[in-house]
């Protein structure tokens, strides 16, 4: 009988560790990034530290036209990304899809965007932002 306590423990330990590493956070998104598909006129960059916070900003010419705050939480054992805008109260959209070089994350109450990729191919990270029928796509090179 205590053998099968021990092995009920065993699994119990085991089985909370995989759900633990599921939960790895995306750290592909480290750095400094540059986006090669800008409109002409602006200049689009994210900025990721290792603590898996970012800032996306936009420059036209020397004037910050757009800046948000983004973040990888962790929020009751699911992974969030958290979107804060100037004076705006943050919006969370939840992993739904996740690689070692991918995630997928969604809030379909959002208006726009509903759906947030990101994702490493070879050097470059890509992003798109879409809802329903209108779609953003963003390459982006590293800086640094």
């Amino acid at each position: 009988m205590r053998k099968l306590y021990f092995l009920c423990a065993f699994l119990l330990i085991v089985s909370c560790k995989k759900e633990v590493n599921s939960l790895k956070k995306p750290t592909f998104l480290i750095g400094e990034w540059k986006r090669l598909n800008d409109k002409p006129g602006s200049q689009t960059y994210e900025m990721w530290n290792t603590n898996l916070v970012g800032m996306g900003y936009t420059m036209k010419g020397k004037k910050r036209s757009f800046q948000e705050i983004l973040s990888i939480i962790k929020i009751n054992d699911t992974l969030y990304l958290e979107v804060k805008g100037i004076n705006e109260k943050p919006t969370l959209f939840k992993f739904t899809n996740q690689t070692d070089t991918s995630f997928v994350c969604e809030n379909l109450q959002n208006e726009f965007p509903k759906k947030i990729t990101y994702f490493k191919d070879g050097k470059q990270l890509k992003a798109m932002v879409e809802a329903d029928d209108f779609r953003i796509d963003f390459i982006f090179d590293k800086v640094n």
